[in-house]
């Protein structure tokens, strides 16, 4: 997973995923992002791309509907697959755009996307036949709801820091 704000650079041939950098402090801004989605696409080959996550506001269902729905086409012109990132309250009706996305992206609060109601959501994506990526994985408890909820993908810092320490415990 890469963001704007990292700069990381993604090994030849490796799959990778972008997000967009609303949760933590990356957000460039919309021209910005997708001037910096469309240069890491070119660069690291649009077949390789797992998915891109549309601008999204945290902890907000209603308000990320409304700031991901004018994008996703946008997202979708570049032939990668398009993430909707959930959040907390998006188990309402009407507040994920399913037919408009390829990815269900479970975000939000720890509480929310460790819910019943995200595990509901993650089992209606696969209904529809959409990939579920899950964010935040940084606990030893969190690959096994991945595993139960049937995502495909995670992402999440855990590793990233102390890896001699908590790889093992990972792998526990």
């Amino acid at each position: 997973m890469t963001t704007p704000a990292q700069g990381n650079l993604i090994p030849p041939g490796t799959h990778y995923a972008c997000d967009n950098g609303k949760f933590g402090k990356g957000w460039p801004g919309t021209d910005a992002w997708f001037a910096w989605l469309r240069a890491t696409i070119q660069r690291y080959e649009p077949d390789l791309c797992l998915l891109a996550v549309a601008p999204d506001v945290p902890m907000d269902a209603a308000a990320t509907l409304a700031e991901s729905l004018p994008r996703l086409g946008r997202i979708r012109s570049l032939g990668i697959p398009v993430a909707f990132a959930t959040q907390n309250g998006s188990e309402q009706d009407g507040l994920i755009p399913w037919n408009t996305i390829d990815v269900l992206f479970l975000a939000g609060s720890t509480e929310w996307k460790t819910s019943p109601a995200a595990h509901r959501l993650a089992q209606q994506a696969h209904a529809r036949g959409l990939a579920v990526h899950i964010g935040r994985v940084n606990s030893r408890r969190r690959p096994r709801i991945a595993h139960a909820y049937g995502c495909t993908t995670a992402n999440g810092t855990y590793l990233a820091f102390g890896p001699d320490t908590n790889l093992p415990r990972l792998l526990a």
